[in-house]
C-alpha cells in the first residue's frame, strides 16, 4: 500500500526501536513514508494478534487496516512517556479486537481465564457466566475497574496505574483481591460443618 512512497534503500528494519517515536511524530506531520515504515515493522505482529483473537484472517486484515488508519489520524496523541510505540500499537489492536468480539465473548473468555488461575488440578471449576457476572457486581467498584481494564481491555498493570492515577502495586493488589474474592465465591463449599 505504501511501498511505492518509501525512499529507495530505506528498510523498516534499519530503524531501531528508539527511533520509532520519531516515526510517529513524522506520521503526525503527514509523512506517509513513516506510516509505511511503521506498518512494515509492526503489521506482522499485529496481524498475528488480531488473527488469534478474532479467529480469521479476513477480520484480522480489516482490524489491521483500522488500527493503522487510527494511527494516521491520531499519531499526535502518542506519548513516549506512556510506553513504547510497539505497546501503543498492541494496545490499540487488542482494544479494537475486543470491541469486535463483543461483551458476551469477552465475559466468557474472562471467566475461562479466571477459572484456570492457580486452581489445583484436583479441583476443576466449571464457571457459569451469569453467576460470574453476578459475583463481579458484588465487588467494590475499584476492583471491578481493575478486572475490566485487565481482562476486557487488555491493559498492563503499568498502563492501568497510569490510567487510574494509582501506583502499580495498588493495581496488582486490587487485581489479586478481586480474583481471590471471585475464586472464593466460585469454590464449592469445602469442609462444611467440619
Amino acid at each position: 500500500m505504501w511501498g511505492d512512497e518509501r525512499a529507495a534503500g530505506s528498510t523498516p528494519r534499519s530503524r531501531p526501536a528508539e527511533e520509532e517515536p520519531a516515526l510517529v511524530a513524522a506520521i503526525a506531520s503527514g509523512d506517509q513514508r513513516a506510516l509505511g515504515a511503521l506498518y512494515d515493522r509492526h503489521a506482522p505482529l499485529l496481524f498475528g494478534l488480531a488473527k488469534r483473537m478474532l479467529g480469521n484472517a479476513a477480520a484480522a486484515e480489516d482490524l489491521l487496516h483500522d488500527v493503522f488508519l487510527e494511527v494516521w489520524q491520531h499519531a499526535a496523541q502518542y506519548s513516549p512517556d506512556r510506553g513504547t510505540v510497539r505497546s501503543w500499537l498492541v494496545v490499540r489492536a487488542r482494544s479494537r479486537a475486543l470491541d469486535r468480539l463483543g461483551r458476551g465473548a469477552r465475559e466468557s473468555r474472562a471467566a475461562e481465564q479466571i477459572s484456570t488461575l492457580d486452581e489445583p488440578a484436583s479441583a476443576p471449576v466449571t464457571l457459569d457466566g451469569a453467576r460470574l457476572r453476578r459475583l463481579a457486581t458484588t465487588l467494590p467498584s475499584e476492583l471491578v475497574a481493575v478486572l475490566d481494564l485487565t481482562y476486557f481491555q487488555g491493559l498492563t498493570a503499568a498502563e492501568i496505574a497510569d490510567k487510574l492515577g494509582i501506583p502499580v502495586g495498588t493495581v496488582k493488589s486490587r487485581l489479586a483481591r478481586a480474583l481471590e474474592s471471585l475464586r472464593g465465591a466460585m469454590a464449592p463449599a469445602r469442609g462444611a460443618g467440619s
